[in-house]
């Protein structure tokens, strides 16, 4: 069966592409859809459907787009009410591709419009499972997103659906079919995803925790919600968009690739309530930035961030690019929902240089200076996630997760000099710049993080690692 995974590491997300005869489908596809169209014209085939296994909460579709350009009729699972044109498949509904089958099979427990699709090949075989969030590599979707739409709907009432869902609908088909997810690691939909982004159905039924054939409803649900963080503020924004629908990436595109002049940005940035945010390498941002940017590097999980860290997709940006990168920028704030920038400053930072405007920047020391000046008296903020912390930490740190900066920004010591740091060097940064924008000047970015520290002479027992904790 001819099948095509298209993976975008940056968000974490897989979407799928078939073809036969001619006809083609598209599973979960991003918001940009160019690149779906050019796909299906090179086998000189038309897109007849788009299968949305649910509303997704983590980025914003590319359905409604890549509809009105293709013709290709939007399909949704059981229970789902979308304001816009769709098919509404029954559980074990059919759909033909060319000479493939694709069979709905409705899977509530991530959400309840969850929907898994089951592909059969050209001679009636089972091939495979796009399962979307209702069952990953190594992991299950999380159950408590749909709770921002329904005070009834309870993470433990999802958990139970999933459950169900996962024994009666999944786990009785064949242990050769191929797992096809939506999400690898590094997504916030799942806690525990693997690096993998396929694995057949028997194999996860022996490694995949929540597939344990022994396992009762109660050890389920206890499991898949313990140790469950808050999900990103920006995902019920993002459910609301692909629910009621968008505005164009080309009227996006249109509205926020503008490029201004220094004296222009700085215009409107006094004039407007738009947040500068900075996305060069970290390494950039620290030496010079604009006073009162926020930096998030385009080179990492960029947009999550900004999705995590900014929160409101109605959130008006300017923006500072590395050359011939702006474009992009748009792009994958696009895919987070955050379709209001209002443009970029043409030249860079070294423009806003050369035309004597006012810069900032952070004191940032290596990791050798740090361990040369680190004693029992030094305060230092850990920006890692608690794993990371519980895993491997300084002793005596302060463990503040980037992810809940805003929320626990009192914690943050302010009436004293601290050390920052993270993993590699980019969420420290993006810290920094948070808290230096809300007035923290005590902060001293430790660069390559824990990593670089490792390769210092700090002593060891400076650390507290599970071996040695016992």
């Amino acid at each position: 069966m001819k099948i095509e995974q298209i993976y975008t590491g940056c968000i974490a997300q897989a979407a799928y592409y078939i073809e036969s005869k001619g006809e083609a489908a598209i599973f979960d596809p991003l918001r940009e859809v160019q690149p779906y169209i050019d796909r299906a014209n090179k086998d000189n085939a038309k897109i007849k459907y788009i299968f949305e296994t649910h509303f997704h909460a983590d980025f914003v579709s590319g359905h409604l787009d890549l509809a009105q350009k293709t013709g290709g009729k939007i399909v949704y699972g059981l229970t789902a009410a979308p304001k816009f044109d769709a098919v509404i498949a029954e559980d074990g509904q059919e759909f033909k591709v060319g000479n493939y089958t694709i069979k709905a099979l409705h899977t509530p427990g991530h959400t309840l419009e969850s929907t898994t699709y089951l592909l059969i090949d050209q001679d009636g075989k089972n091939h495979g499972i796009i399962t979307g969030d209702t069952l990953f590599i190594g992991d299950v979707g999380r159950p408590d997103l749909a709770q921002a739409f329904a005070d009834d709907l309870t993470q433990e009432k999802l958990a139970a659906h999933l459950y169900d869902s996962l024994r009666n609908k999944i786990m009785p088909l064949g242990d050769e079919l191929i797992v096809y997810p939506s999400h690898g690691a590094g997504s916030a939909c799942g806690k525990n995803m693997s690096k993998e982004t396929t694995d057949t159905l028997g194999n996860q039924k022996k490694t995949n925790y929540a597939l344990r054939a022994d396992m009762s409803k109660e050890e389920f649900i206890a499991e898949l919600l313990d140790g469950l963080g808050l999900p990103p503020a920006y995902f019920p924004q993002n459910v609301m968009m692909n629910i009621e629908g968008y505005e164009s990436l080309d009227s996006v595109m249109e509205k926020s690739n503008k490029a201004f002049s220094p004296a222009e940005f700085k215009s409107l940035a006094e004039v407007t309530e738009a947040i500068i945010l900075d996305v060069r390498h970290e390494d950039d941002y620290v030496k010079n930035h604009i006073p009162g940017s926020i930096f998030i590097g385009i080179q990492g999980n960029f947009a999550p961030w900004v999705g995590a860290l900014i929160m409101d997709v109605n959130q008006p940006l300017l923006l500072v690019t590395p050359e011939g990168r702006e474009e992009e920028t748009i792009t994958r704030l696009a895919r987070v929902g955050f379709d209001k920038a209002i443009g970029y400053l043409q030249g860079g930072i070294a423009a806003w240089i050369a035309a004597s405007f006012e810069t900032d920047s952070i004191e940032s020391v290596s990791a050798e200076a740090f361990a040369s000046k680190f004693n029992s008296q030094t305060t230092v903020v850990d920006a890692r996630k608690p794993g990371e912390f519980s895993a491997e930490h300084i002793p005596g740190a302060l463990n503040i997760p980037l992810d809940f900066v805003n929320n626990q920004i009192a914690e943050v010591p302010k009436d004293k000099e601290f050390y920052l740091h993270c993993a590699g060097g980019y969420r420290s940064v993006i810290m920094a710049s948070i808290l230096k924008s809300r007035g923290y000047h005590n902060i001293i970015n430790v660069e390559k993080g824990i990593a670089g520290i490792r390769k210092t002479d700090i002593r060891l027992s400076n650390f507290v690692c599970p071996s040695e904790s016992k």
